[in-house]
């Protein structure tokens, strides 16, 4: 075995995986021993109710390269990935989610990219084979995030990319914001690209719940807000709190223009009671976005909005 200190971690998130494990990490395992590059594969079982754990404890005894972090309960794929990378090792951080089949040759090519000035490198899943639902949902969401967040790639969220682990270290990962890492990174500076990796033909889960659909819909309205006004929310909110309150006020005044004029009854009217609820609803945006405003001042002294790359003397 190799005893060198890994300049390669290999993080895999795994839920009900017992039947494919032996077969995945045996071909990663052979994959990489052909780069002459140290490495280890850290494997989270993120609360799988099958014999995952079982194999993967005894491929750790097989191979010392292999560790392994098992969940009490299923957490998610955010948090399994931050598992991975506190107790890995590697300057070069390798993530693989069991949610997609990709082709293993594929995955050092991922790796070589970072020797040509790149900081994170996103596996683009081409051609896709799981159902045609799926590749349907995923291009609407990608087109819809890359747009929002102009960050120009075709599979934002496709379950694979290499990444230095300064990239993992800076970003905060939670909740589903493990699908926009990319966005997260190129938010910081970091040089982002992507290359196709062959998808392996095999039993894909169909994304058929309208729940997942608003969830997603969710996490990119999430994004798009920590992305651009997570430091200054009073521009986001204050923006929509004006044209509520202003559009608020036009009809209001048009309404006491009515009834001076002595045109007719304003009681009652429908319009009243909008442009009243106009100036209430302009006026709660404007002090939430206020209040956030004060949030982040009260903690500015916490809060970095640089990433220093180099320091030259």
């Amino acid at each position: 075995m190799d005893k060198q200190a890994p300049k390669i971690s290999i993080l895999l998130s795994l839920y009900n995986f017992g039947d494919q494990v032996d077969t995945l990490i045996g071909s990663l395992v052979q994959v990489f021993e052909k780069t002459g590059s140290a490495f280890e594969v850290v494997c989270v079982d993120d609360g799988s109710l099958d014999e995952t754990v079982v194999k993967l404890i005894k491929l750790t005894r097989q191979d010392t390269r292999v560790r392994v972090i098992r969940m009490r309960d299923t957490f998610g794929e955010s948090a399994a990935m931050e598992a991975a990378l506190r107790y890995s090792t590697g300057t070069r951080i390798l993530y693989m989610s069991s949610r997609v089949r990709v082709n293993p040759e594929s995955l050092p090519g991922l790796l070589d990219r970072l020797d040509h000035g790149y900081d994170l490198v996103m596996g683009w899943r081409y051609p896709r084979r799981d159902f045609l639902l799926n590749r349907a949902i995923s291009w609407l969401f990608n087109r819809l995030a890359s747009r929002l967040s102009k960050v120009r790639l075709h599979d934002i969220n496709s379950g694979v990319f290499v990444a230095r682990r300064e990239v993992l270290e800076r970003i905060s990962i939670y909740g589903d914001l493990h699908n926009f890492i990319p966005v997260l990174a190129a938010q910081q500076g970091y040089r982002i690209t992507e290359m196709k990796v062959e998808q392996l033909p095999g039993s894909f889960r169909m994304s058929r719940y309208p729940t997942e659909y608003i969830r997603r819909f969710l996490d990119i309205i999430t994004v798009f807000f920590l992305t651009r006004y997570s430091k200054k929310p009073i521009h986001l909110m204050g923006f929509f709190g004006a044209m509520f309150f202003l559009s608020g006020l036009v009809i209001e005044l048009y309404l006491g223009v009515y009834r001076l004029l002595k045109l007719g009854p304003i009681a009652g009217r429908p319009l009243l009671i909008l442009g009243a609820l106009l100036l209430v609803i302009g006026i709660q945006m404007i002090t939430i976005g206020l209040l956030g405003e004060m949030i982040i001042f009260t903690h500015a002294g916490d809060i970095e909005e640089y990433n220093i790359e180099e320091v030259i003397n």
